[in-house]
């Protein structure tokens, strides 16, 4: 397996949104069900929690799925039911989007009001408005490390059962 680093940069990201911008109420657009990068993103979302003191609240959960639409939807849906949250820390960028979109939609200004963050640092991540601050995920990295890996196998050599490439958190906006 060649996979990133998903529940330190997810922890690492809410942390930030903890500890530098003060928020408490941290929305998180999960992405598809049994999907393993969801769920390592989900774990650090809640270790981050845990660790500062913030309990969980299933409330502040909602299905962003990596896609825009689905994002926005899931930022309406919050909004709709009167739950109260000061950020979203969206499971990949094109969540992210949707939530930007969502949250404009309904007149509240990010980031002075609420704080939007992705994952994936994808292309587009910079040049949003307000620029998206992130996790970056090495992906073109992982495709590298994984043929590396085959071609170690295919020679008769060991490959490795688990290398964990690191994240980084990208600072924007």
């Amino acid at each position: 397996v060649v996979t990133v680093e998903n529940k330190d940069g997810a922890a690492q990201i809410v942390s930030h949104l903890i500890e530098v911008h003060a928020r408490r109420r941290i929305v998180f657009l999960r992405g598809p069900e049994r999907q393993e990068d969801s769920a390592w993103r989900e774990r650090g979302y809640r270790e981050a929690l845990e660790l500062h003191g913030l309990g969980f609240d299933p409330d502040l959960i909602a299905y962003g799925g990596f896609a825009r639409e689905t994002g926005a939807q899931a930022v309406r849906d919050v909004l709709e039911r009167g739950v109260g949250f000061d950020a979203v820390f969206s499971g990949d960028d094109e969540a992210a989007l949707g939530a930007l979109s969502a949250l404009q939609e309904a007149g509240r200004s990010v980031p002075e009001e609420v704080s939007v963050v992705g994952f994936d640092d994808l292309p587009f991540a910079p040049f949003l408005t307000p620029a998206l601050t992130t996790v970056r995920a090495p992906t073109e990295q992982v495709g590298r490390e994984a043929v590396r890996q085959l071609l170690l196998v295919m020679h008769g050599e060991a490959a490795e059962l688990l290398t964990l490439l690191p994240t980084q958190v990208i600072l924007r906006h």
